[in-house]
């Protein structure tokens, strides 16, 4: 079978799971595995002396799990329950790969990962449009006063700076702020290129 799978990584509502929903309903037999299903539950992720929910580093999350599901979807990708309805327009040279589109926060950090993955990209934002962005969302648990500050915003330039530091990283950073029409048809380009190489 053939099958490709592209990881899209994020700072916190950069938009990355609207980017992932659109390119699933553009791209044929395509499924999404998203970072967020496998956060552990409140009670188990720790508490810093601030009183901070730690959720913005791997121990919050089975990652174990995570990286079990992906693999098992690339054993089986017609298996996975993918709906395979042809999107309008499909180029020919689509119409027999199954994709897989995983999407998170905090996915290039996580060795076993790193193995998995055919194209990777990182939407970055500027502190203000995140915080403001975060600001309208609703969360369970609610951010705590200072959260953002405190855990969040932190968590994420450690992890982008690890990234950037990795020379064997290939990533393609791509700014957040864009629309996400521009955005999409970057996406969508690139990964019709890619698969064009794979049928070489």
């Amino acid at each position: 079978v053939n099958f490709f799978t592209m990881f899209f990584n994020s700072v916190t509502n950069g938009g990355k799971t609207t980017l992932a929903e659109k390119l699933k309903n553009m791209l044929p037999n395509c499924d999404i595995i998203s970072q967020d299903d496998f956060f552990k539950p409140e009670s188990e992720v720790e508490t810093d002396e601030r009183g901070f929910k730690l959720y913005d580093v791997l121990d919050a999350l089975y990652m174990d799990e995570m990286v079990e599901s992906v693999r098992n979807w690339m054993k089986s990708p017609a298996s996975s329950g993918v709906v395979t309805e042809e999107p309008q327009k499909t180029c020919d040279n689509l119409k027999n790969v199954y994709i897989l589109i995983v999407e998170g926060f905090l996915l290039y950090n996580y060795e076993p990962l790193n193995k998995l993955w055919n194209r990777r990209y990182f939407l970055t934002l500027p502190y203000e449009e995140c915080k403001r962005r975060r600001s309208t969302r609703v969360y369970q648990p609610a951010d705590t006063p200072g959260y953002f500050d405190g855990h969040v915003w932190p968590m994420y330039l450690k992890y982008k700076n690890e990234l950037e530091e990795n020379a064997s990283m290939q990533v393609d950073y791509l700014d957040g702020t864009k629309s996400q029409e521009e955005l999409l048809s970057y996406v969508y380009s690139d990964i019709i290129q890619e698969l064009n190489k794979l049928r070489e």
